[in-house]
């Protein structure tokens, strides 16, 4: 008798080595997870996310302090009849709360991320559901955990009165303009071309080839639309200013 043919089996891996090929091999990634979901790996985010917003907040400091004067002078400015004690309240709430809303908006931005992808993509007919729209923003959205650390050594290294702003801790072109002199709308798109964002953009547009079975030009042309959407609401935050 003949005996059967073996079939090959599909390389499997652990959720924690998604977390490690997501950076090395991102197309295995989305290859074995294509049909997996996203919710564990949200989580992980999410968590990882949590304690480093935490952790390097004390790094990040003068940034957030420079950002928080300039947003507080532009206010004063439109309401004259603030006074200085609440906006002292005012800071120290931010202060408090502001790590907090951070890490809830990571999964909802990423959520929103990967519906727009999915949304994106059927331009170019696209078979990318919105659930693995989100598995694929989701692993690209860890690219976002090495740049808070970048961001926590650049802060480490610098001096406080370089971090004159958030642009500042980014490793991309925005690094180099001054935020106190440049427009807040090519502050906004500059801070955008950071290697992380780049990253992650690159990410989206392998996930799409995968799991919506889109051409490689077609798919970068998808991410380059959700890179864009993504720095709306910074451009629009900027203009009313």
């Amino acid at each position: 008798m003949t005996e059967p043919a073996s079939v090959p089996v599909a390389p499997t891996a652990s959720l924690w080595e998604d977390f490690i090929d997501i950076f090395t091999s991102p197309s295995f990634v989305f290859r074995r997870r294509e049909h997996s979901g996203f919710g564990m790996p949200l989580l992980v985010l999410t968590a990882l996310f949590g304690v480093l917003i935490f952790g390097t907040k004390p790094l990040v400091q003068p940034a957030i302090d420079a950002e928080t004067t300039r947003a507080f002078a532009k206010v004063k400015k439109a309401h004259p009849e603030i006074t200085a004690e609440q906006m002292s309240k005012q800071q120290a709430m931010g202060d408090k709360l502001g790590p907090v809303f951070i890490t809830i908006a990571i999964p909802i931005m990423a959520m929103l991320t990967g519906l727009v992808l999915c949304l994106a993509g059927k331009m170019f007919s696209s078979t990318q559901t919105p659930s693995q729209g989100i598995m694929v923003a989701t692993y690209a959205f860890f690219t976002k955990i090495l740049g808070l650390v970048a961001a926590a050594l650049i802060g480490l290294v610098s001096s406080p009165d370089h971090l004159n702003g958030m642009a500042r801790l980014t490793v991309g072109v925005g690094a180099l303009f001054d935020p106190e002199t440049t427009s807040p709308v090519l502050m906004a798109l500059v801070t955008r071309l950071d290697v992380f964002t780049i990253w992650e953009t690159i990410l989206l547009a392998i996930g799409l080839q995968i799991t919506g079975k889109v051409s490689k030009s077609n798919s970068y042309i998808v991410a380059a639309i959700v890179w864009f959407i993504g720095a709306l609401p910074g451009l629009l935050g900027a203009l009313r200013n």
